[in-house]
């Protein structure tokens, strides 16, 4: 006899992004949550370019170990599946697409910046085998499954229902719970037959962690953070106490890494902005006539446009150049301006206390032999001369100050 659910509760989630390490928690206590609520099933709506292969294999092993139906559903109208999508589709219980979506190439890209063919021949390989595995569990088209890996090949909707990739092609979530409605899923030995004409659908979404972690995870995103961060701790460094910026150049560097890490990055690149910036350090501190300004600006922005590797075939792993080219040219000016009206400003002559009084003109009211007074500012001060006798009416500098006494010499005025 078939299992039949009477839960009539649908978890619905909702991937719109790259695949990462925040979408796998999510996934998964999407799941944790449905089991909790013994809904019918699980509703994954998907919208990615692809991603991480390490997450995948995270997303896809929770996916095939669920003991509730997990659902699929490639939407709105536009969406993709592709890369990391096309695993997470072929493993679900059942895959649907929208109308004016498309699903495919997922040949896997090497996010270290290597280009050993072996290496990537390996990887290929992997992820055929990976993708063969799910393809041949969830009874679907074995072929096609590694053509996407292998050859990148991208089919619309209509394409993957008939080359039996997906079960259905939905125009709303409502058509499609009608449509799945009766479906019978096989769990080890037992059936279930799902139960989800007019069930209600139970929204979940991301938790405020997770949105932060997620929006991070964009290349802009974090391009901003990683300069944020790096100009935060270097203006720490070079003016201590300062604390705001080094608490916020911490911050956001640790986030820049953690976003960093998802995409495919070029170290030579960061290696470069980072050299970029302590140039344009250089030039606040030594005198090279320009000429380390214009290396640090030179490498920050060649560091920039090489940061995420041209040869990645993610697209959404891409640099804005506007962004780009604003952050350089605010950087360089925010080096070169502000912090050099900081440094000059440290290095202005005290105007008030005794600081401010070494190097200044007085005159003298009464010889000083070697001792006497002497009138500056208006006012009238116990001096000793440190340069022999000299005459009153003269003018003195003022070498030191001790114990209210002024110790002055000639003064060549």
């Amino acid at each position: 006899m078939p299992l039949l659910l009477k839960a009539q509760t649908v978890i619905s989630l909702n991937i719109d992004g790259t695949i990462n390490p925040v979408s796998a928690e999510y996934i998964h206590r999407g799941i944790e949550k449905a089991i909790s609520e013994n809904a019918t099933c699980i509703l994954i709506h998907l919208n990615t370019p692809g991603g991480l292969l390490k997450s995948t294999r995270v997303i896809v092993g929770d996916m095939l170990e669920s003991r509730i139906p997990i659902i699929v559903y490639v939407s709105p109208a536009g969406a993709h599946a592709g890369s990391a999508g096309v695993f997470i589709t072929l493993a679900a219980d059942i895959a649907v697409m929208a109308p004016g979506t498309n699903i495919g190439a997922a040949h896997p890209v090497n996010l270290q910046g290597g280009s050993d063919t072996i290496m990537n021949s390996k990887s290929t390989n992997d992820a055929a085998a990976f993708i063969r595995t799910i393809a041949e569990f969830r009874k679907r088209n074995l072929q096609w499954a590694e053509d996407a890996v292998r050859q990148s090949v991208a089919i619309t909707a209509n394409e993957a229902l008939v080359k039996n990739i997906i079960d259905f092609i939905s125009t709303g979530d409502q058509e499609l719970l009608n449509q799945v409605d009766g479906k019978l899923i096989l769990r080890d030995s037992s059936r279930i037959v799902l139960h989800t004409k007019g069930a209600s659908i139970q929204i979940l979404e991301m938790g405020f962690t997770e949105k932060i972690l997620n929006i991070i995870s964009d290349p802009d995103v974090a391009y901003i953070l990683l300069m944020l961060g790096l100009i935060g701790l270097l203006f720490e460094l070079f003016n201590p106490g300062s604390i705001f910026p080094g608490i916020i150049g911490f911050i956001s560097l640790v986030l820049a890494f953690y976003a960093l890490n998802t995409l495919p990055v070029n170290y030579a690149g960061l290696s470069l902005i980072i050299f970029g910036i302590v140039l344009l350090l250089l030039e606040i501190k030594v005198v090279s006539h320009g000429m380390l300004a214009i290396g640090g600006i030179t490498a920050l922005l060649i560091g920039s446009l090489m940061l995420i590797r041209p040869d990645s075939t993610m697209e959404f792993a891409r640099i804005s150049r506007v962004l780009i080219i604003s952050s350089v040219s605010v950087t360089s000016c925010f080096f070169l301006f502000i912090i050099g009206m900081g440094l000059k400003a440290q290095r202005r002559k005290p105007v008030i206390g005794i600081e401010s009084m070494l190097g200044e003109v007085a005159e003298t009211i009464d010889a000083l032999n070697p001792s006497g007074k002497v009138r500056m500012q208006g006012e009238i001060w116990n001096a000793v001369s440190v340069s022999g006798n000299i005459n009153k009416g003269e003018k003195v500098r003022v070498k030191e100050v001790k114990n209210l006494t002024l110790y002055v010499e000639h003064s060549h005025i």
